[in-house]
């Protein structure tokens, strides 16, 4: 007999908070529960952060239950207090429905749509056509300022200052659960931890309003050992688009983590067999690096499939196991023109996109942190020359494992 989804979720590590345990852990035993997690479009991709959604969805998918990609059109307009020490910046229709197109798309990375076997539905629909005096009567009505007031979300805006404007996003998240309640018979919301005061408004409402048989149940956030939210770098968010964050950087990033973190990845990251993750979990000193290859590779596989995860994992090998040189490393192309022009290094380095700005150079520079063919570079106006280019190429290496390189054309 298969595996109550609610127990796998629970073995890998995934809950935090749950509304009604037991009646959860019934519903989630037979095939055929419809859950819903909704995604606001604030960038115009997903993140390592909505990942771990992502594969809840998955799980639960794989068990039989419907998942329901619910994305805040409407609420994007507004935003989520929630975790936030400022108001976040307030989107435009055409930002929003861009930001909706592209997580649709990376939706598809993990779950499977086709045949009603998931649904994708955007709160806009409902929510920018709503009465303001009907909802405030229907709905504010059911909601208690003191009670409100005393969520983790709101409390930690209270000192700073707290807008109405945000105040409103409690109600309009739990009426998000009750349309699809009444339109899908949605039993289910499921969030990051962060959300728990949201999805307790949610399934209050529905109870209150259609004492409708409603749960909740939220999962810990992705962070390290430590505490700290991963899936953050220099660069910002690890993103996954792959113009956004190349599958080798991506995979770079999970390559990278703390020994202590591993486990932990393999478990929510990836589909991984806990037998098999107990195994990697035991080695130990340098052969922690087999594990977070292993990491690594499965996680980019399923992001970004596998000839890519493949392709990462040989230009890693190549260039920190093999000597630093590698066929798949990210290429500038230069002309023979360009270079008789005498094209500085800080300028090549900025279309290359390996810094954000000629400033950052010069800081990276003074660092000791900018090699050209594994000699430091120490001046900010060092020109590139014919010399430097063994066979056509150059490279360019910024730090420790981040290799670039130049090719005359």
């Amino acid at each position: 007999m298969a595996q109550n989804v609610f127990d796998t979720l629970q073995e890998r590590g995934y809950l935090a908070q749950v509304t009604h345990e037991e009646e959860v852990r019934e519903l989630l035993g037979k095939p055929g529960a419809v859950f819903y997690i909704g995604f606001d479009p604030t960038a115009d991709s997903l993140h390592v952060g909505h990942f771990v959604q992502m594969m809840v969805m998955a799980h639960m998918q794989k068990a039989g239950h419907k998942p329901i990609a619910l994305f805040g059109g409407g609420t994007g307009m507004i935003g989520d207090p929630s975790g936030r020490s400022d108001m976040r910046q307030v989107l435009t229709v055409e930002t929003i429905k861009h930001n909706v197109n592209r997580f649709k798309e990376q939706m598809k990375i993990l779950i499977d749509f086709s045949d009603d076997k998931a649904i994708m539905v955007d709160n806009a629909d409902w929510l920018l056509n709503l009465n303001y005096i009907e909802f405030i009567r229907e709905i504010g009505s059911q909601f208690s300022v003191n009670r409100m007031l005393t969520a983790e979300c709101y409390k930690q805006r209270l000192e700073k200052g707290l807008t109405f404007l945000e105040f409103n996003y409690m109600l309009l998240q739990a009426f998000d659960f009750l349309m699809l309640y009444r339109k899908h018979n949605c039993q289910l919301q499921l969030g990051g931890d962060d959300q728990w005061s949201n999805i307790l408004a949610g399934v209050d409402l529905v109870r209150r309003k259609d004492q409708g048989a409603s749960f909740g149940m939220t999962f810990k956030l992705l962070t390290t050992s430590a505490g700290t939210k991963m899936g953050k770098t220099a660069g910002g968010a690890v993103w996954l688009d792959p113009e956004k964050t190349s599958p080798f950087d991506f995979y770079q990033y999970w390559r990278n983590i703390d020994d202590a973190d591993v486990v932990n990845c393999m478990k929510l990251l990836t589909f991984m067999p806990l037998q098999e993750i107990e195994e990697y979990g035991k080695l130990e000193d340098s052969a922690i690096n087999q594990a977070k290859k292993k990491l690594a590779w499965e996680v980019t596989a399923i992001v970004h499939g596998q000839d890519a995860a493949n392709s990462a994992r040989k230009q890693a090998e190549d260039l920190f196991e093999r000597g630093g040189r590698s066929e798949d490393m990210p290429t500038t192309e230069i002309t023979q023109a360009k270079l008789d022009e005498q094209v500085n290094i800080l300028d090549i380095m900025h279309e290359a996109g390996l810094i954000p700005s000629k400033g950052e150079g010069r800081r990276l520079i003074k660092q000791g942190g900018v090699y050209l063919n594994d000699t430091q570079v120490n001046d900010f106006s060092q020109v590139l020359k014919s010399d430097d280019f063994i066979n056509g190429e150059a490279i360019i290496r910024k730090g420790k494992k981040v290799y670039h390189r130049l090719k005359i054309i």
